[in-house]
């Protein structure tokens, strides 16, 4: 029998306003109150104190966040994805818009398969495939757990 075990890959990250450390990813540092990336004197991968005009942390190399982003979050906006999930989720169009063209294109077929056959009352299991989909895809995108197709998660509004 086959063992499969994940492991999660921990990220420390550092407030750039005061250059404390993170658990996780929050919203606001709790030793400053400021967002993580606010700031611009400390680096948000290694904590040094860090020129607020750098690009790069001179002593880990990393690229510096820009102010308001969070680290390993995609730049497409959360709303945007909600919208397009509500409105014209059946169609796939919000996994368009992620990114995951894929996945899009199989709900949009479920949806033609669905509304071509739905006289013959088969049409009723895909429709229903897609309206369940398009619900846990709507869910996750209003909580902020709905990611990008490079595995990066929608946060910002």
């Amino acid at each position: 029998m086959l063992s499969l075990s994940l492991q999660l890959r921990e990220v420390t990250m550092y407030c750039r306003n005061c250059g404390k450390e993170l658990i996780g990813t929050p919203e606001l540092c709790m030793n400053c109150g400021a967002k993580p990336l606010a700031g611009n004197s400390y680096c948000n991968a290694c904590g040094t104190e860090t020129n607020s005009l750098a690009e790069i942390c001179v002593k880990c190399g990393a690229k510096l966040g820009k102010p308001g982003a969070v680290a390993g979050t995609s730049p497409k906006s959360r709303l945007a994805l909600t919208l397009l999930a509500f409105f014209l989720g059946e169609l796939g169009i919000h996994r368009f818009y992620a990114g995951k063209i894929g996945t899009g294109i199989v709900m949009l077929i479920l949806t033609i398969v669905g509304y071509a056959t739905i006289w013959l009352a088969f049409g009723f299991i895909p429709l229903a495939v897609v309206w369940i989909w398009n619900l846990v895809d709507f869910i996750l995108a209003v909580a902020g757990k709905f990611k990008d197709n490079e595995g990066k998660l929608i946060l910002n509004w």
